[in-house]
């Protein structure tokens, strides 16, 4: 061991050993340390040799401690803080899950919450319980600030009686930040900035700031995204080294075919895609045997080609993780020159594929699959649109296409039928949560808002996508390999018990719903009837949120035993870490097997697939809010979609705008709260409001710079598939599939699978109301945020 390397462990030791010491993650623990930002991956090293020499040990979430002490004393907590409104606050214990109708979160009252901002990681001394809001809940103080999520917010710039200060946006701090000099940016009032803040506020004094950026006026066009992109610290443009590594490769590529790829371009190849889809990362053949069975071709862009690891190219795909699709704009992962061109599998050019052949029979049991590297030529790209144009009504498309395009697309129907089928029977959970996409104009402005529908196009590509992803995951796991997998844990049986009891107190007969096949009869007996909204909405919450990791846990909405992430490279790092490694064991070369690497590049992969769907959420949140700002007084029909003690939370059915009803508007009852049943009933017979109920709501109040919507309640809704678009007067029910992002699918806890493609840009807007969802964490076609 070299002086350098025994010089770390010992000021490692040292640091652990002091009195004051709680545990961190290594980034933590590397920034205590101010180690320089070049050490922080030796760090990470020597902490993993550390352990395994049993001089550290990892606790909960990956928190380093001493090997008898990982875990904090049980009177101080570890945990992520978030504000309130009012001041007060909650901290989410690490490692920890809520229960349906009961919670982990700590209270910590105002003179106890210091300087935390929301999202930094704290330490929290436990007090005696408290009554909050109806509810019993631990109480504490937080000691210390273990981590800062971020020094960067956005806001509105202002000078107030020769003061001047910014108010961040949303409710991060409840009174605005004093700034210095704001000259040196030419800020001018009611101008969005971007602001460092030196010093946080708290109850006893305020924070101060400097600007740092000025992104324009407020309501500019455009200004919207750009405070998005930097409240979320979205990177924009590639570092020159990275471009300049995917320069070489372009400068490389010249449509050869090696001996060692296979050679699949005289195939028939399809791909199906989005109409306004640039990337293409997925292509189909499919053919049958004498035997009766199926050959599924799955040919994936093979960026590992483009991407040689440990360059500057494949570090900042690592660190992007994801692209993230915003309304009416995507921040690829991946420069364009490649995600656009060199492994977009364009039509009539020579592609390169990681390509998987899997074997069914004639009634879709997989029996074996092989894995190449190979090269094709997609023969005709069609849209979403045109394959459901030649499904139904197939005789046109003969003089249209060839008769070997023909066969291909009536063959993938029937086969993706089959396999849908056959999942359904497996017990796979598929959930249906109406969403809808935004329509924007030239300028950026919410023009209006359509439906997203989950047809027989899409749902072939899913069906394929997800039968690829499962083939490749237990192929690795077969191999005993560890590899980063998509996990949807199995949802806490606290939660299913609540759930039955939710869905008996409906009206519904209902056995357990710990049994997934009663989830599907329950889900299924209530497809079309006003319940649908509730119990959709109260499956979901019932979910746990589908993650990347190495654990072997497999993916519960899928009803599958081994499942993860290959067939969308171009868009998600976890795929092309797959990729590589069935280069690897095609090449014979023996496979890293570092599982701990593995468990803080999956954390650091969820984390990053959260802050992209985060961001989207925030800029449709605004995008919808300006909009609504023009319309106060107008009515919509609007789902429940939270039931609190102090009040209804509720989405637009058409448009996907989410409201509050505070329960002191509900004038016409005194209400209780019944966590289990998601309901506030009121203390006359029958009168009540529950999760999935839909609401009759009008405009009340908008304010875009706060976020917040609140609705007025003008009447409830009989049947729960009434819809309206913001208008005066009356509107007529109806109910709509929902999709995923870009037109990618989501699963039932990502919704459902991701196995879709997305567009230019990602779909706007969260699920609505009903209309058909997949399992969560599935995933494989271009999409954006929901992902299972």
């Amino acid at each position: 061991m070299t002086s350098e390397h025994s010089s770390l462990e010992h000021r490692i030791l040292e640091h652990i050993a002091r009195a004051e010491y709680v545990p961190v993650k290594p980034r933590v623990l590397a920034k205590q340390l101010k180690l320089d930002p070049q050490r922080h991956a030796e760090l990470k090293k020597t902490v993993k040799r550390m352990v395994r020499n049993g001089q550290l040990a990892y606790g909960a979430e990956h928190l380093v401690g001493p090997p008898a002490a990982s875990e904090t004393k049980r009177t101080e907590v570890i945990g992520i803080f978030r504000r309130a409104a009012g001041g007060f606050g909650f901290v989410r214990p690490a490692g920890t899950r809520r229960a349906a109708g009961k919670t982990e979160d700590i209270y910590i009252p105002l003179k106890s919450t210091g300087d935390a901002s929301s999202g930094d990681t704290v330490l929290v001394r436990l007090r005696q319980q408290r009554r909050v809001g109806g509810e019993t809940r631990v109480a504490g103080d937080i000691v210390r600030i273990l981590e800062r999520e971020t020094h960067q917010f956005v806001g509105t710039y202002s000078e107030e009686a020769g003061v001047c200060q910014v108010m961040v946006d949303g409710n991060v701090f409840s009174q605005p930040i004093l700034v210095g000099d704001p000259g040196v940016k030419s800020a001018q009032p009611q101008d969005k900035v971007v602001l460092e803040v030196i010093r946080f506020p708290s109850h006893f004094q305020p924070g101060e700031g400097v600007i740092t950026e000025v992104l324009g006026a407020r309501g500019q066009p455009g200004v919207d995204t750009q405070l998005i992109l930097r409240e979320f610290n979205l990177p924009e443009e590639y570092p020159e080294e990275a471009v300049e590594v995917a320069r070489q490769q372009a400068d490389r590529f010249d449509e050869s075919i090696s001996s060692t790829r296979r050679d699949f371009t005289g195939t028939t190849i399809i791909t199906i895609d989005p109409a306004d889809a640039r990337d293409f990362d997925d292509a189909i053949s499919l053919s049958r045997l004498d035997n009766g069975h199926w050959v599924l071709g799955v040919h994936i862009a093979d960026v590992s080609h483009f991407v040689p690891p440990r360059t500057a190219l494949d570090d900042e795909a690592k660190q992007r993780a994801t692209s993230v699709y915003l309304p009416g704009r995507v921040i690829p992962m991946l420069p364009e020159i490649i995600s656009n061109h060199l492994a977009s599998l364009q039509p009539e050019r020579v592609r390169y594929t990681k390509t998987a052949l899997i074997e069914f029979t004639a009634d879709g049991a997989r029996v074996g699959t092989e894995f190449f590297s190979g090269a094709i030529r997609s023969c005709r790209r069609f849209t979403y649109e045109e394959v459901d144009e030649f499904l139904a009504d197939r005789a046109p498309w003969k003089k249209k296409i060839s008769a070997d395009v023909f066969r291909l697309l009536g063959d993938m129907h029937e086969l993706a039928m089959i396999l849908r089928r056959r999942r359904w029977e497996a017990g796979a959970i598929e959930l249906v949560l109406r969403e809808v996409r935004l329509d924007l104009d030239a300028d950026g402005q919410v023009r209006g808002a359509r439906p997203v529908e989950n047809t027989e196009s899409h749902q072939i590509i899913e069906e394929f996508m997800l039968s690829a992803n499962e083939a490749v995951a237990e192929h690795l796991a077969d191999r005993e390999l560890p590899f980063l997998r998509r996990v949807h844990e199995s949802p806490d049986p606290r939660k299913l018990k609540d759930l039955t009891e939710f869905v008996r107190g409906l009206g519904i007969a209902a056995e357990s719903l710990e049994s997934r096949f009663e989830i599907q009869r329950v889900l299924e007996a209530v497809a079309g009837r006003p319940e649908a909204y509730a119990v959709n909405y109260a499956v979901l919450r019932s979910m746990q949120k589908a993650i990347y990791s190495p654990a072997d846990e497999g993916h519960f909405a899928l009803a599958s035993r081994h499942y993860c992430h290959f067939t969308s490279p171009i868009r998600r790092y976890p795929d092309l870490t797959v990729h590589r490694l069935l280069e690897a064991l095609a090449a014979n070369q023996p496979p890293l097997r570092d599982v701990d690497q593995l468990t803080l590049l999956g954390d650091h992969c969820s984390r990053r697939e959260q802050r992209a769907e985060a961001a989207e959420r925030e800029l449709t949140k605004i995008k919808l809010l300006n909009y609504l700002s023009q319309r106060v007084g107008e009515e919509l029909n609007a789902v429940v979609t939270g039931v609190h003690n102090f009040g209804l939370f509720a989405q637009g059915i058409d448009l996907p705008a989410e409201g509050f009803l505070h329960v002191s508007g509900l004038t016409d009852d005194y209400y209780d709260y019944d966590p289990v049943a998601h309901t506030l009933r009121g203390r006359r017979a029958g009168n009540q409001f529950r999760l999935g109920d839909v609401l009759r709501v009008a405009i009340a109040r908008v304010d875009v710079d706060r976020r917040v919507l609140d609705f007025r309640l003008t009447a409830k809704v009989a049947a729960a598939r009434g819809s309206a678009s913001p208008r005066k007067g009356g509107s007529s029910p109806h109910g709509t599939a929902a999709r995923g992002p870009q037109g990618k699918p989501r699963p039932a806890a990502e919704t459902r699978p991701t196995e879709r493609k997305k567009g230019k840009a990602s779909r706007p807007g969260k699920p609505a109301a009903p209309g058909p969802a997949r399992p969560p964490g599935a995933s494989g076609r271009k999409k954006k945020k929901r992902r299972l």
